[in-house]
């Protein structure tokens, strides 16, 4: 069982849930009855995948796209009134906030499409954890994909500390903590290249937690309503390589 999950401010969130829940349940309505234009929500007018193996195909399939530089042709000012009532994302992604990852790019989907939480490290915390509840309760996403990327500033800056036996200043500890479980995962197995071999265990446990944590992500994914994901994105070639 993973920390996070297990940690004492889980049952604060809990009770926080069981509230959240019902909001989440009286809010669903008039949010989804807002975009039921959200068949043909995106700005492409794809129809928005029903199964997570659906949403899967169209995020491999828009990356495809993106690296063989044919990304489809798109005016973001078309639709824009209809996204104004609504929306209806049909993936979650969890991504680094490093600037040169751009989910929207990387998977070649329009406004509207993707539901995005960033932070350094592409990990899942309390508030991240929310979103995403957030956006499988109400606004019906069927995928989360934890996504990384290579060469990442926030796994460089853990594994340092660990290393030396120091802590950042200001409030960086705080996402060196988050990180430290999957570095230290890593180096159980003596990687010669320990960041890329930490980044992909980062991208992992966070993906499994997305997909454990109770009580909304779990009983969704045990009802086969989502699924979530790891994945690295390799800045340079644009290619992402599902885990």
């Amino acid at each position: 069982m993973c920390e996070t999950c297990s940690s004492p401010s889980i049952g604060r969130r809990r009770l926080l849930a069981g509230g959240l829940a019902g909001g989440l349940a009286l809010a669903a309505a008039p949010l989804f009855a807002a975009s039921a234009f959200a068949q043909t929500s995106g700005g492409y007018g794809t129809a928005t995948p029903v199964t997570p193996d659906e949403a899967m195909k169209r995020l491999v399939d828009g990356n495809a796209r993106y690296v063989a530089g044919k990304p489809q042709e798109a005016d973001y000012s078309a639709g824009r009134l209809k996204r104004a009532t609504g929306q209806q994302p049909f993936a979650a992604i969890v991504a680094c906030s490093d600037s040169r990852v751009v989910p929207e790019l990387v998977f070649d989907q329009g406004p509207g499409e993707l539901f995005i939480v960033r932070v350094a490290g592409n990990f899942i915390d309390e508030n991240g954890l929310a979103s995403l509840e957030f956006a499988t309760a109400v606004l019906g996403v069927k995928l989360i994909l934890v996504l990384g990327h290579a060469s990442c500033g926030a796994v460089q800056a853990t594994i340092t500390s660990i290393k030396d036996n120091t802590l950042p200043p200001g409030h960086l500890p705080s996402l060196v903590n988050a990180i430290r479980p999957a570095v230290y995962e890593a180096m159980r197995s003596n990687p010669s290249d320990l960041l890329a071999a930490a980044s992909d265990q980062n991208v992992k446990l966070n993906a499994k937690l997305a997909q454990t944590a109770g009580p909304i992500l779990s009983e969704r994914a045990a009802a086969g309503q989502l699924k979530s994901a790891a994945a690295m994105y390799d800045i340079g070639t644009g290619k992402v390589t599902f885990l």
